[in-house]
C-alpha cells in the first residue's frame, strides 16, 4: 500500500533518521512475544487491541500499562524490567532486517549522514543493528537518556538532526509507529511511515506511505538523490524546535 501523497521529486534531505524497531529491525514480533510471556506470568494474555496501544512505546511506559492492564500498579518496574531481558533473550535468537532495509539504507547513505532515533535503550538498538549488518552505515544513535523524552516527544528526532548538522525542515525521517511518527512531525521532519496495516492516524502523520522499504517508488526517488559528495557545502544549523526536556509543563498527553 502507498499513500497517495508523494516526496517532492527535487528535494533531498540533507539528512535521514531512521527508528530502528520495526523499522530497521523486525522486532516488533518480539516485543509482542515478550509482553505476552510476561503477562501470562501473571496470568493474563493480552490480546491485539493491547498490542496496538503499546507499539512504540518506551518500555518503561509500556511495563505501566502491562501493569494497569493487570490490576497492579504497584508491579509497573518489575513488568518493564522482566518485559526488557524477555526482549533482550528472543532477539538475540532470531535477528532478521525488516524488508528492503539493507537495500534502503545503503542507498541512502551515499546521499545523506544518517542517524537512528529510538524509544530502546541504547545498548540493545547498538546489539539490534550490528545483528542484521546495518550499523556501520549510521554516525549517531539516539534514544531517551538525560534530558532526551521517549517518542511522542520530539526529542530524539530533534537531537539526531542536530548531530547531523541539519534542522527538521531539511531531514526526513522514516518510522513505523503513530508515536515515531508524532515525534518526527512535531520536529519539523517529512515522515515516511512504512508498515501493511496504517491507522488513519498514521497516514495523516505521514508525508508518504509504503507497506515495506522495498517499495518501487521510495527506492526510485532515493536513488534518484545527488551523492553526497555532490551536494555542495550547508548553511549552518539553527534549531527549530524546543531543546530536549521541552517547558515544564509540557506532558506526553500534550502530543497524542
Amino acid at each position: 500500500m502507498t499513500k497517495h501523497h508523494t516526496l517532492d521529486p527535487d528535494w533531498a534531505p540533507e539528512a535521514v533518521v531512521f527508528d530502528c524497531d520495526g523499522t530497521l529491525v523486525d522486532s516488533e514480533r518480539h516485543w509482542e512475544r515478550a509482553r505476552g510471556v510476561v503477562l501470562r506470568g501473571f496470568g493474563h494474555a493480552p490480546g491485539p487491541e493491547f498490542a496496538e496501544r503499546t507499539k512504540g512505546l518506551h518500555y518503561i511506559e509500556c511495563g505501566a500499562l502491562m501493569a494497569e492492564f493487570i490490576g497492579r500498579p504497584d508491579c509497573a518496574q518489575e513488568l518493564a524490567e522482566q518485559l526488557l531481558a524477555a526482549y533482550r533473550s528472543l532477539v538475540a535468537r532470531d535477528p532478521a532486517p525488516m524488508s528492503g532495509a539493507r537495500e534502503l539504507v545503503t542507498v541512502l547513505s551515499r546521499r545523506a549522514p544518517l542517524a537512528v532515533a529510538s524509544n530502546c535503550p541504547a545498548d540493545l538498538v547498538e546489539f539490534s543493528l550490528e545483528s542484521v549488518g546495518l550499523r556501520h552505515h549510521f554516525q549517531h544513535v539516539v534514544v531517551p537518556e538525560g534530558p532526551i523524552r521517549p517518542k511522542p516527544y520530539p526529542d530524539t528526532y530533534a537531537e539526531a538532526v542536530r548531530r547531523l548538522g541539519s534542522n527538521g525542515a531539511n531531514a526526513l525521517a522514516v518510522e513505523d509507529s503513530v508515536n515515531g511518527l508524532r515525534a518526527a512531525k512535531r520536529a519539523g521532519l517529512r515522515v515516511v511511515g512504512v508498515g501493511s496495516r496504517p491507522s488513519p492516524d498514521a497516514l495523516d502523520l505521514s508525508t508518504l506511505w509504503v507497506r515495506d522499504l522495498e517499495d518501487p517508488a521510495l527506492m526510485a526517488w532515493a536513488s534518484g538523490l545527488p551523492d553526497s559528495a555532490d551536494r555542495g557545502s550547508r548553511a549552518p544549523f539553527e534549531p527549530n524546535v524546543p531543546p530536549p526536556g521541552g517547558p515544564p509543563d509540557t506532558d506526553a498527553g500534550a502530543l497524542r
